[in-house]
């Protein structure tokens, strides 16, 4: 069953939710002897399918989703699933326009449900680490602060035991390019369907807080 926007419905949103949609492709691992249990197989056979499930993704997005080859796009490895859905079904359905017309659209246009949950699964499983991209010390503590006054309350860290059941996506480690473009085009107009609390939250914040932020995620 497909999931309804969060952010129509609760009473926080996602604020940066990304993926795109692709091909799903069996593999399956010979048995050794002909005696291996079907379970020793199953972790190895998904791993070795992960290249043909991301394909359409990972030239942005990453196999891994930590988008290491292309610094423009987001992170989205450790993604709760759920997020991730949400999000290619609002690129899909036209909720949401596209950073870059028309490759994600046109990516996810035909992208089908079970498709869809396929790679969200993975990504979701996939672990968050660094983006090792440079910050400032001064800039990351003036940013946790406004994160723990703001943003805390939806957005927790990755590797936090109830990241899946948060109503923000996880913002830690994800890329300051990205981070910048999607909170100014929140506060600009150009991403709609905010709830009213998260509005009223970014009218909070200003240019320097938004780098303050921008830094503060980049320490993770």
């Amino acid at each position: 069953m497909r999931p309804q926007y969060l952010w129509k419905s609760s009473t926080c949103t996602p604020a940066l939710m990304w993926l795109c949609g692709a091909l799903l492709a069996g593999c399956s691992l010979p048995s050794v002897a002909g005696e291996e249990p079907a379970e020793a197989q199953a972790a190895p056979a998904l791993v070795d399918a992960a290249p043909a499930l991301t394909t359409g993704c990972a030239d942005c997005h990453g196999v891994d989703g930590l988008a290491a080859e292309n610094l423009d796009a987001p992170v989205i490895a450790g993604m709760p699933a759920v997020h991730l859905e949400e999000a290619v079904y609002a690129y899909r359905d036209g909720a949401r326009q596209c950073r870059y017309e028309p490759l994600m659209c046109e990516t996810v246009k035909h992208t089908s449900d079970e498709r869809i949950a396929d790679l969200a699964e993975h990504y979701a499983s996939q672990p968050r680490k660094s983006s090792k991209e440079t910050y400032d010390r001064e800039l990351a503590a003036k940013g946790e602060k406004i994160h723990a006054r703001l943003c805390a309350g939806c957005h927790v860290p990755p590797d936090a035991p109830d990241v899946a059941d948060a109503l923000g996506i996880p913002l830690h480690g994800q890329r300051g390019v990205y981070l910048r473009y999607a909170l100014k085009s929140y506060q600009d107009g150009r991403r709609e369907n905010l709830l009213g609390a998260m509005a009223a939250k970014l009218k909070q914040v200003d240019s320097d807080d938004i780098e303050a932020l921008v830094n503060y995620y980049a320490s993770y």
